[in-house]
C-alpha cells in the first residue's frame, strides 16, 4: 500500500473513533444533566425553540453562551436571560439599551428585543437574571442534542453500528487492494526483466563486435620512421649502382 494511502487510512480511523467518542460523551453528559444551568469552561449551551431571533438564530440551532457580568455587556450584544425569577424558561434577545444604576437602585438593567420582533420587550432585565453573552451558534445542532437527551439509550447502539460499518468498509477496500497486489507484482517483474535485457543490448553494440574483423583485414599504415629508412635505403642503392658503373667503363672512354 502506498505511504499516502496508509496515512489516510490512519487519519480516517482516528476520525471515526473520535466521532463515536464525542457522540457517547455528549449522550452521557446531556442525558444525566438536564439542568439549564450546566456549563463547561464557563460556557453554557441552549437550544433555540422560537423564531424571535431569526435570521440570526433559527429554531433548532444551538447557541453557546459565555457567562459574564453586566459590565461586559453593551448595546447590540445578544444575551440569554431568565425573564422571570419564578420561571425556568430562558430567552435570547439583543440588547437595545443599557440602564446603569437604574432609578438609583445601583442595579444595571437591560432593555431587549428579538431581531424578528417589531417592538422591544415589555419588561426590563436586571443583571441578576442575565446568564451571559451569546458567542456563536451551530445550525441544527439543537435537534441532535434534544434527541440525545430524550433517547440516549438509542445513541449508544447507533454509534457502535456506525463504527462497525466504517471498519467493515475499510476492510473491504483493503481486501480488494490485497487481491490486486500479486498481479501488479508480476507485471512489475516482467517490466523490470525487459528493461534489464534492453540495458544489456545497449551496452554491447554491434560495432564493437565487428571491430576485430576490420583490424585483421586492413593492414596498418607504415610509420614515418619506417618510410624514412626505406627512402634512405633506396638512395644508397642508387649510389652503389652508379659507382659500379664507373668502375666497369673502358680506359679509352
Amino acid at each position: 500500500m502506498p505511504r499516502g494511502a496508509k496515512v489516510f487510512d490512519i487519519l480516517f480511523t482516528i476520525f471515526v473513533y473520535l466521532l463515536a467518542a464525542a457522540i457517547l460523551i455528549g449522550a452521557i453528559f446531556f442525558a444525566f444533566n438536564t439542568s439549564p444551568s450546566k456549563s463547561l469552561f464557563g460556557v453554557r449551551y441552549y437550544t433555540v425553540l422560537t423564531g424571535s431571533m431569526e435570521p440570526t438564530y433559527k429554531v433548532g440551532d444551538m447557541i453557546f453562551v459565555k457567562l459574564c457580568g453586566p459590565e461586559d455587556i453593551n448595546v447590540g450584544y445578544v444575551i440569554t436571560f431568565n425573564p422571570s425569577k419564578d420561571s425556568d424558561a430562558y430567552l435570547t434577545h439583543r440588547v437595545t439599551e443599557k440602564l446603569e444604576n437604574y432609578e438609583g437602585t445601583g442595579t444595571t438593567c437591560f432593555r431587549t428585543r428579538g431581531d424578528a420582533n417589531n417592538s422591544e420587550d415589555s419588561f426590563l432585565i436586571d443583571s441578576e437574571r442575565v446568564i451571559g453573552v451569546v458567542q456563536f451558534g451551530i445550525p441544527g445542532l439543537g435537534y441532535v442534542v434534544r434527541f440525545v437527551q430524550l433517547g440516549w439509550y438509542i445513541v449508544l447502539p447507533v454509534a457502535i453500528m456506525i463504527a462497525v460499518f466504517f471498519q467493515l468498509l475499510k476492510r473491504y477496500f483493503l481486501i480488494g487492494k490485497d487481491e490486486d497486489e500479486p498481479e501488479d507484482k508480476e507485471k512489475n517483474a516482467l517490466a523490470e526483466g525487459s528493461e534489464a535485457e534492453a540495458d544489456k543490448s545497449d551496452t554491447n553494440p554491434p560495432e564493437a563486435n565487428e571491430a576485430p574483423e576490420k583490424t585483421k583485414n586492413t593492414p596498418a599504415p607504415p610509420s614515418e620512421e619506417a618510410a624514412a629508412e626505406v627512402e634512405e635505403g633506396a638512395i644508397k642503392a642508387a649510389e652503389d649502382t652508379a659507382a659500379e658503373a664507373d668502375t666497369t667503363k673502358p680506359d679509352g672512354e
